[in-house]
């Protein structure tokens, strides 16, 4: 029985420039099951926040899905009509996006803008929906957020800020959350403080959540499935445990090496040498190649190789 309520099927992102086009999400598929948490893991320009944007069609210009398929509740999102996807943004699917100094507006004071979100949605009186936003801040633990309500965004710290962000992308109980760097520049304490909302919010709403990050920390405290990517393609696919207990892609296992660990303080780091390639100019073979420890010769004679499963729920390219 299929019980995932988002779907991604070979999805391909290009942004078109004057020397061909940019790919940055290279035939990416996964499934993000009900009531649980998918993390995306990569280092920064993997492809792992324009993945996010392609599901809901919120690339900036001029990036276009050129391929693919995005099932949400059996509808593909990349047919419908822009109106109808209107009605599934933020009301069944919300996003909370990495800056939230840059998605609040700075002219206008937090209350008035938690209840358009709210009011674009559900028909209510005003005192009503000043009920809902106070109720919406109060769930994410703001402290006084009577106050918070007349304040403007620079008035608020970033991790203030950050739970606006949140308590504005659930205020209407959505089915799936995606959340992108939620905890970025974040001490850990707030990191925590906010990981345990998101946490305790999903359980709440029975949501599902797609949670993008490079903190494999993050990702052992929060998700249920990992996909780790690379190059703008999935290159690692397992439960969380499986992961964590064997990570079989090189550039999984390089990603745990490069991790700092208490039990072994004088143990230098692993360095994952070179740069990732430039995604106008993909090779046709595996794109970590010029950069993994353990490259042979067939990996660069050999064609892309697929996900292929080497356990049940475990998929690696290589």
């Amino acid at each position: 029985m299929d019980t995932a309520i988002l779907r991604a099927n070979n999805l391909h992102t290009h942004f078109p420039t004057s020397k061909g086009p940019n790919k940055v999400v290279n035939g990416v598929s996964f499934s993000l099951q009900r009531e649980s948490t998918l993390g995306l893991v990569g280092e920064s320009g993997s492809g792992k926040t324009i993945t996010a944007l392609s599901l809901l069609r919120l690339l900036p210009y001029p990036g276009k899905v050129v391929e693919g398929e995005v099932y949400f509740d059996g509808m593909n999102l990349l047919e419908m009509e822009d109106e109808a996807l209107r009605q599934i943004r933020g009301k069944r699917i919300a996003m909370v996006f990495q800056d939230p100094s840059a998605s609040l507006n700075p002219m206008i004071p937090i209350g008035p803008q938690v209840e358009e979100i709210i009011t674009n949605d559900l028909s209510l009186t005003k005192e009503e929906a000043e009920r809902w936003v106070l109720s919406a801040l109060t769930q994410v633990h703001l402290p006084n957020p009577v106050e918070i309500v007349t304040r403007y965004p620079f008035q608020l710290s970033r991790g203030m800020c950050q739970r606006v962000m949140l308590a504005m992308a659930m205020a209407l109980s959505p089915q799936v959350l995606i959340a992108d760097e939620p905890t970025s520049a974040l001490d850990v304490t707030l990191q925590a403080v906010l990981l345990d909302e998101i946490q305790k919010l999903k359980e709440e709403c029975h949501s599902s959540v797609i949670l993008i990050t490079h903190d494999l920390g993050v990702i052992a405290h929060m998700a249920d499935d990992v996909a780790v990517m690379y190059a703008g393609s999935i290159v690692e696919q397992a439960d969380t445990v499986s992961l964590f207990q064997r990570p079989s892609h090189p550039y999984t296992w390089a990603l745990f090496q490069a991790l700092p660990r208490w039990d072994r303080p004088t143990k230098n780091l692993f360095k994952i040498r070179g740069l990732p390639p430039d995604l106008l100019n993909l090779p046709d073979q595996c794109a970590f190649v010029p950069r993994c420890h353990k490259a042979r010769n067939e990996c660069r004679e050999s064609p892309r190789p697929p996900l292929d499963e080497i356990a049940p729920g475990h998929r690696v390219a290589c």
